[in-house]
């Protein structure tokens, strides 16, 4: 398949490797893992799929995946284009229905946080109903960054997106993101490139297809792109940062529940 071989040559520096760096690196998977790769039909979570079933099939250790695909109540057209994707992939969906769009729609205010926290947890419940003890997300690493820079800006804290973590909810499982390496603009060029057309934002909650709605993020997306004008490794600089936190020049901190003030060790 071309989308499958061109990760193995055309984008092998640029995908391949960051990815299995990032497995690597953060000891993402274990023998004898099951995986449930969640996949919601753009972009991110497909490449993670086809990367993750490239590695089984490569990996010298055994590991289980199952492709779990949940339709919060996706138009009749957007769920077609997610099934004909995972065929065109060669990935063997599992697809299972929770009417959350329904249900958030009629809770009023604002729908993403709500929206987020119950897809969540249907894809942790639905995993472990399987026999998973991992999900694994698309998240890549221009939302490391972004993420890292938006509870700066606007959250008033210093916090990042982890590589994996634990459930706080569902024992025994765990999350990790395979994509953590790999930037977004190098998932665009493999997308352009195999010509893969990926569902971008199918919530019918907040906007229209091919309505851009602003956003937190975009903001912060847009602010690392005028800075890198002037300074083309800021998006380096800032994923390092999170890797080289200075404790003793913390002003104070919160760590495994507990907070912790500089003036306890001054």
């Amino acid at each position: 398949m071309q989308a499958e071989r061109s990760i193995q040559k055309k984008y092998v520096k640029s995908i391949w490797n960051p990815f299995t760096g990032a497995v690597k690196r953060y000891a993402l998977i274990q023998p004898g893992d099951h995986i449930a790769v969640c996949v919601s039909g753009g972009k991110d979570s497909f490449l993670t799929a086809k990367l993750l079933q490239m590695l089984q099939r490569h990996s010298d250790f055994t590991f289980a995946l199952t492709f779990l695909c949940m339709d919060p109540g996706y138009s009749p057209e957007n769920r077609q284009s997610i099934l004909e994707n995972a065929a065109r992939l060669e990935i063997p969906l599992e697809m299972f229905e929770a009417n959350i769009f329904d249900y958030v729609a009629k809770q009023g205010g604002s729908p993403c946080y709500l929206c987020a926290r119950m897809r969540r947890g249907h894809l942790y419940r639905e995993a472990q109903a399987r026999g998973c003890n991992k999900i694994a997300l698309g998240h890549h690493f221009n939302d490391v960054i972004e993420t890292t820079l938006m509870s700066m800006l606007y959250g008033a804290q210093v916090q990042t997106m982890p590589p994996k973590l634990r459930s706080q909810n569902f024992a025994g499982m765990e999350l990790i993101r395979p994509l953590y390496c790999v930037h977004e603009e190098d998932i665009y060029a493999w997308a352009r490139y195999n010509e893969l057309a990926f569902l971008r934002c199918a919530c019918r909650l907040t906007q229209s297809p091919g309505e851009e709605r602003p956003s937190k993020r975009g903001e912060v997306k847009a602010l690392i792109a005028q800075i890198k004008k002037t300074h083309p490794d800021v998006e380096k600089c800032i994923f390092q940062s999170t890797h080289n936190v200075r404790l003793d020049t913390m002003i104070s901190y919160t760590q495994h529940g507990a907070e912790h003030d500089f003036l306890e060790g001054y």
